[in-house]
């Protein structure tokens, strides 16, 4: 495996950052996991774009121009030969002292790039579903560090997610300070109730996903539905017909049991499978090439 770190390429074993990186010291940085099917990068420019709106709301200046990156992603997966993959972009803040200014980071951002294979949840669960909890750790609230900075900060998430092991679960869903629901520790939420597909608006502080975009997109363009963008309480997801997480690595995966409630008939419903196909078939024939553009040369 080689590993992009500011302009260079290491094997895995000597891939270091400094101990006095504000990343280390302070989880000061952003990054995007961005997925590659079949030789294309999937939805690049919108994880770049949210990588530029992630620095822009840190203060955070990125080493180089957003088409500079965007090379080094794609010479980083075409080193690794990989075709399927999983891509870690990460920007710290840099190496700095052990003082918090921001200023003391003189030498700008670190950034690399992993390039590797993912598989988050075995293929079986996406057609048995997974069970999820409601977690006892509350969502950011729109006043702090907003949740739609993707930080490096995922210790509210690493928490939930640990409840819901100690549960027996696969995924938490995140309430926010009101008492609805947010999101999941590492995925969006959506539910269908009489037709209708519903899901957390950005104001119940949520990271807006980039899958969640594509199968808002795809609801409309496939299945015929707008998806309507509303506050509601976890009560609603234990009458919904069905429930389904959306997520880089999740992909689109349902939820048939919440907090001991069977959602529906307790399986992965039809329009949640449409959804998981479409979007598989969407994946697959779309995104940046990764191959092509050396082979024209």
């Amino acid at each position: 495996m080689k590993i992009y770190i500011d302009g260079k390429y290491f094997d895995k074993d000597d891939a270091k950052i400094s101990v006095y990186d504000h990343g280390v010291l302070y989880g000061d940085g952003i990054f995007e996991g961005i997925r590659a099917y079949n030789g294309r990068i999937f939805r690049l420019d919108d994880h770049l774009q949210r990588l530029e709106e992630s620095a822009n709301a840190i203060l955070l200046k990125l080493p180089l121009p957003i088409k500079e990156i965007e090379k080094a992603i794609l010479e980083t997966v075409r080193l690794n030969g990989l075709r399927d993959a999983y891509i870690r972009l990460v920007v710290t803040r840099g190496v700095g002292d052990l003082g918090l200014d921001m200023r003391k980071c003189k030498d700008g951002a670190t950034l690399f790039i992993i390039a590797d294979r993912i598989e988050l949840y075995p293929e079986e669960f996406y057609v048995k579903g997974l069970t999820v909890i409601t977690s006892t750790i509350r969502q950011k609230g729109l006043d702090q560090v907003t949740p739609g900075v993707k930080s490096l900060n995922y210790l509210a998430n690493i928490l939930a997610r640990a409840e819901a092991t100690a549960a027996g679960a696969q995924e938490a869903i995140l309430l926010n300070a009101t008492g609805h629901v947010s999101e999941c520790s590492g995925d969006n939420l959506f539910y269908v109730k009489k037709g209708k597909i519903f899901t957390p608006p950005t104001s119940a502080g949520i990271l807006v996903g980039v899958t969640r975009n594509v199968v808002m997109e795809l609801c409309e363009s496939k299945l015929g539905f707008k998806v309507l963008e509303r506050n509601f309480p976890r009560y609603e997801l234990y009458s919904a017909d069905e429930v389904f997480l959306t997520g880089t690595g999740a992909e689109v995966i349902a939820a048939v049991k919440i907090d001991g409630r069977v959602i529906g008939k307790g399986v992965c419903g039809p329009m949640t499978k449409q959804l998981i196909k479409h979007f598989r078939d969407y994946a697959n024939a779309s995104g940046t090439p990764v191959y092509e553009a050396v082979k024209a040369k």
